[in-house]
């Protein structure tokens, strides 16, 4: 199974690597781009099937490793 997690700061915390992205964009003339905010993606493979057990040690593995829970927000998705 392929998962593919999307990790993003929170809502309330600075994003200097945003706001230099969405400054940027407007100086190319995307001025309508706001609330710019840049993540990172991590895709792998492992074995198992989609149940609620599985899920959760990929929950544990985002918290624990993927991702800074304090600062960050993750969200995954599972494919075949």
């Amino acid at each position: 199974m392929k998962v593919i997690v999307y990790v993003i700061p929170k809502k309330n915390v600075l994003d200097p690597q945003g706001t230099a992205v969405g400054q940027a964009m407007k100086s190319l003339g995307y001025v309508q781009a706001k609330n710019v905010r840049v993540g990172k993606t991590i895709e792998f493979e492992i074995q198992g099937d989609d149940s609620p057990s599985f899920r959760a040690s990929i929950d544990k593995l985002c918290y624990d490793l993927l991702s800074n829970p304090i600062i960050e927000d993750y969200r995954y998705e599972l494919t075949d």
